[in-house]
C-alpha cells in the first residue's frame, strides 16, 4: 500500500509540475519554460496515470495551440492595419492582453486542480481527458 502511496504523489507532482511549467511560459520564462514542458512531456507521456497524461497532454496542447493563435490573430491584425497606426497596436495590445490573462486564469485553474489530484480539460482548446 505505501507504494502505490509514493507511486500517487509522483504522479501528482508531474501533475503540478506540467501545469507550473505552462505558466512560467506564459508569465516569466517563455521559450524556456516550453522546450521544459516538451521534454517532460516526451519522457513521461506514457505513464499509466491518467492525472499525468490529462495535465502533461494538456499543458503542451494549449501551449502550442494559444501560441499558435496568438501568433496568426496578431499578424492578421497587423496586416489588416498599418504599422504605424494607433488603432492597430491598440487591437494588439487589447487582444493579446486579453488572450494572455485568459490563458493565464486557465492555468491557475489547472494547477489548482493538479495539486487537488484532479484531471481538468481546458475549455475550447484543450480535449477531454480520461478519468
Amino acid at each position: 500500500m505505501r507504494h502505490s502511496d509514493d507511486s500517487r504523489l509522483s504522479d501528482q507532482t508531474l501533475a503540478v509540475t506540467a501545469e507550473a511549467l505552462f505558466l512560467l511560459n506564459l508569465l516569466a520564462l517563455p521559450g524556456l519554460a516550453f522546450l521544459a514542458l516538451l521534454w517532460l512531456w516526451r519522457n513521461e507521456k506514457h505513464r499509466e496515470s491518467a492525472l499525468v497524461r490529462c495535465h502533461l497532454g494538456q499543458a503542451l496542447r494549449v501551449s502550442l495551440w494559444g501560441g499558435a493563435i496568438l501568433v496568426l490573430v496578431v499578424a492578421a491584425i497587423l496586416l489588416a492595419g498599418s504599422l504605424h497606426g494607433a488603432w492597430t497596436w491598440m487591437a494588439v495590445i487589447i487582444y493579446f492582453t486579453c488572450i494572455h490573462s485568459t490563458l493565464v486564469l486557465f492555468g491557475i485553474f489547472g494547477l489548482a486542480k493538479a495539486m487537488a489530484g484532479k484531471t481538468w480539460s481546458y475549455p475550447l482548446i484543450g480535449s477531454r481527458c480520461d478519468e
